[in-house]
């Protein structure tokens, strides 16, 4: 493919479910086994190319993928600067361990051979998709999600209800790809149910494809401590006083929902003016945070995977932030799962019509939270305790607020 002065884009897709099926992991602590498996996980990617610049957009159905693995995969594609290649997780808590997670009998909980797998496949999809280029116009929106989708555990009004939605099309008006950004936990079924599943980022996917064309994928946003799925069965009240729900755990619900989702993505994205010449812009930025917490150190310093860390007393690690301008967007990656406080702040100092966080993205490691929120409350012990630490957050905002303000303003 030759440089081109408009924008180019293409998509592919590979299905990485493992045969036989694996344990699945919720998070840090023993997984689950899974009797059965509902959809298919995949990694799905979006290039895209204007002039010299190009950017590869990867959504991998996965609780979390560390930039240790995403090295893995970036140097199986060498037509696309390393940095310029963002990686995130679904953050479905329905698939295997892909962080090794120790497992206190000095082994862990994850499948190498799965996650060498997982690389190679995604890799392929990047590749296939900067072969299938070609020139395209832009799409996008955003507006509030309508309907019973999401709600913040701990506190059930505290969540942005933004779904921001980016469309790559022909310039006949084809469908390339449908991108979806929205903060939500992917856990309908959580990995308690015996279920290998990309809970409901499959029926979103899959909806978008059968009514839009082209390929879709979802990336996740700022939606730690606890922006999740709103499967309240609101008749089986569990804790009246504190406000908790029975939960339904179904397939039914994550189709529900992840339908829900769709169609409210094609009807926000519905009157979006086409954008014929998008720009497209590109920076990184390599950040060291402090490691306080004593499980993610555990984390960091005993998983087979050998992640890069601080040597001796100097417990800290580095983690990649990425800033997009695509088209009138802007686009900030979070390393990680960010309080939706900081979502809120981050989006609105950014420079675009369209504000975007892709949370998980180039390092899935813990909660974000802002140093007055860490540790605040009793309902904060486990987001605090899987945090790196107080600093986090801070250093995350200045670090993003940098990348905004170095950076030139979004040209649709």
């Amino acid at each position: 493919m030759q440089e081109q002065e408009s924008l180019w884009a293409g998509a592919a897709k590979r299905i990485i479910t493992p045969n036989p099926l694996l344990p699945v992991s919720g998070g840090m602590g023993p997984t689950e086994s899974a009797r059965e498996k509902r959809g298919e996980l995949t990694a799905r990617a979006l290039f895209l190319q204007r002039g010299k610049t190009k950017v590869v957009v990867v959504g991998l159905d996965l609780l979390g993928f560390p930039g240790v693995l995403g090295d893995r995969v970036r140097a199986r594609v060498p037509r696309v600067a390393a940095q310029n290649i963002l990686i995130g997780a679904t953050h479905t808590h329905s698939a295997p361990d892909c962080y090794a997670f120790p497992d206190g009998k000095g082994g862990h909980t994850g499948d190498l051979a799965f996650m060498e797998r997982v690389c190679t496949l995604a890799a392929e999809a990047i590749n296939e998709a900067i072969d299938r280029a070609q020139p395209a116009y832009l799409k996008i929106a955003t507006g509030e999600a309508q309907g019973k989708i999401a709600y913040n555990y701990y506190a059930p009004e505290l969540y942005d209800r933004r779904m921001s939605v980016i469309q790559a099309l022909t310039p006949e008006g084809k469908t390339l790809a449908t991108l979806v950004n929205y903060a939500i936990h992917p856990e309908v079924l959580g990995n308690s149910v015996g279920i290998l599943s990309p809970d409901l980022c499959g029926p979103l996917c899959e909806r978008l494809e059968e009514r839009a064309g082209g390929m879709a994928l979802f990336m996740n946003g700022a939606q730690g401590g606890m922006i999740t799925a709103d499967n309240r069965s609101l008749d089986r009240p569990k804790d009246p006083q504190k406000g908790y729900w029975e939960d339904a755990r179904t397939w039914d619900e994550c189709l529900r929902i992840g339908h829900t989702m769709a169609d409210e993505a094609l009807r926000i994205l519905a009157k979006a003016p086409v954008q014929q010449k998008p720009g497209l812009f590109c920076r990184s930025l390599s950040v060291t945070f402090p490691v306080q917490s004593p499980e993610l150190w555990a984390v960091v310093t005993q998983s087979p995977l050998g992640y890069p860390h601080g040597k001796g007393k100097d417990h800290t690690i580095q983690a990649r932030l990425n800033l997009v301008n695509l088209g009138d967007a802007q686009i900030l990656t979070i390393p990680g799962e960010a309080l939706p406080n900081i979502g809120f702040y981050l989006k609105r100092k950014m420079a675009g019509a369209h504000n975007l966080l892709f949370g998980l993205t180039n390092e899935a490691f813990g909660y974000i939270l802002t140093k007055v929120d860490y540790h605040s409350f009793p309902r904060y012990e486990y987001v605090s305790r899987t945090s790196l630490g107080e600093q986090t957050g801070e250093i995350l905002i200045e670090k993003c607020l940098e990348l905004v303000r170095t950076s030139p303003k979004p040209a649709g």
